[in-house]
């Protein structure tokens, strides 16, 4: 029995350039601070070897200190043998990121830059198929099939790329035959490039990015741990957590008088026991919802987002119930309530397409809001005088 950890897709010096203020910093160093954290599962399941199935670098060119900081990270876990792999974003060009990489490295690193049988562990043989291109135009594991190990020796196989596209389904020509293992008598292919965990089958796996960089990823930010038997036995694999930031999505179905526990609501998809500024939230509010219920929720937001690394409320798919009440706060008459009551047609109007009717609901919305915030700052309120009457023409 060998037990191994398999990761991929660390992403070390992605730049996070749509975030604002400290978070991009904050994400870039959770990355880094995956090396760490594998470490500590490695020794915690008795793993001795840990693969990174390609991608460890946002690009080809990191800043210096970007690998040069992560070799140091690994050359600290010197109990560990830490076996990296060039993927499409960190691809394997002459004179290039891998060159200086074998140069610098620690005694407990193996770049996996040759299709070439390596024996990372006594009788365990990695198989890998590193990327010298974004594109390898073939299944870069074809190789594996005539690879030559020692008889009775355990054959991992390592590679990066997809089995198929993952948002259509076709087989492209590059795709990575999902049956490698029964064709090349592997014990497990560690594959890399999605970034969601994913078993394709008994022996085949991605591991996932361990630290997510996006909303959307089921099964990100963990890690592979492997026990492989070894004689044809299925390895046993456990997918065990490692992010340090929780990236939720959520939906809340509205109705109208929801406004009043928007706060308590919104806090109820955080962790539990985590700290607030380590979650990104993106809540969509679903369902009809009032107009003073739609600015609670939105109030809520405002006064939660600084505690958290971001919170993004998304309103597309909420539709207004626009009570009476709620017109007269914008008007009683007048050139306000005319621009309120074509919107709320709008807002309702079939025949219109879905992104008009949104226009048409956020504009009401920022209408009422901003004679809600008109009326408590004066104090005053329509006096259901028309515009341009004896009051003088309303707001």
């Amino acid at each position: 029995m060998q037990r191994i950890l398999h990761s991929s897709d660390w992403h070390l010096g992605k730049p996070f350039a749509g975030f604002e203020g400290d978070l991009p910093s904050r994400l870039r160093e959770a990355r880094h601070g995956v090396i760490g954290r594998l470490a500590a599962e490695a020794r915690r399941s008795g793993a001795r070897l840990v693969l990174v199935a390609g991608d460890i670098f946002d690009a080809e060119t990191p800043a210096p200190q970007v690998p040069a900081q992560a070799l140091a990270a690994m050359a600290e876990a010197a109990d560990l043998t830490w076996a990296l792999l060039p993927g499409n974003h960190d691809p394997a060009r002459p004179g290039g990121l891998w060159e200086r990489i074998a140069a610098d490295r620690p005694g407990n690193l193996v770049a996996l830059t040759e299709a070439a049988p390596v024996e990372a562990l006594p009788g365990l043989w990695l198989l890998p198929s590193p990327l010298g291109s974004r594109d390898p135009g073939r299944d870069p594991t074809l190789w594996m099939d005539t690879a030559e190990t020692p008889e009775g020796a355990l054959r991992v196989g390592i590679a990066h790329g997809a089995v198929h596209e993952f948002d259509t389904g076709r087989v492209h020509s590059a795709a990575i035959a999902p049956d490698r293992p029964a064709r090349a008598g592997l014990d497990y292919l560690a594959l890399g490039d999605w970034h969601s965990a994913l078993q394709v089958g008994p022996r085949v796996w991605y591991s996932g990015t361990p630290e997510p960089d996006r909303f959307g990823l089921p099964g990100a930010g963990s890690c592979l741990a492997a026990a492989l038997p070894g004689g044809g036995g299925v390895p046993e694999v456990e997918r065990v957590p490692v992010a340090r930031f929780a990236w939720i999505e959520a939906e809340e179905r509205l109705a109208p008088g929801a406004g009043a526990a928007a706060e308590t609501e919104i806090l109820r998809h955080l962790p539990e026991g985590m700290a607030r500024r380590d979650v990104l939230l993106r809540l969509a509010l679903t369902g009809r919802a009032r107009l003073p219920d739609r600015a609670a929720w939105e109030a809520a937001a405002e006064r939660l987002a600084p505690a958290l690394a971001r919170l993004e409320l998304d309103l597309a798919g909420l539709e207004i119930a626009v009570e009476a009440e709620d017109l007269d706060r914008i008007g009683r008459g007048g050139a306000l309530r005319a621009a309120a009551e074509t919107l709320r047609a709008e807002a309702e109007d079939a025949a219109l397409d879905a992104p008009a009717r949104q226009a048409a609901r956020e504009a009401l919305d920022m209408l009422y809001g901003w004679c809600v915030e008109e009326e408590t700052a004066t104090g005053e309120t329509d006096t259901g005088e028309t515009a341009g009457g004896a009051a003088g023409g309303g707001r």
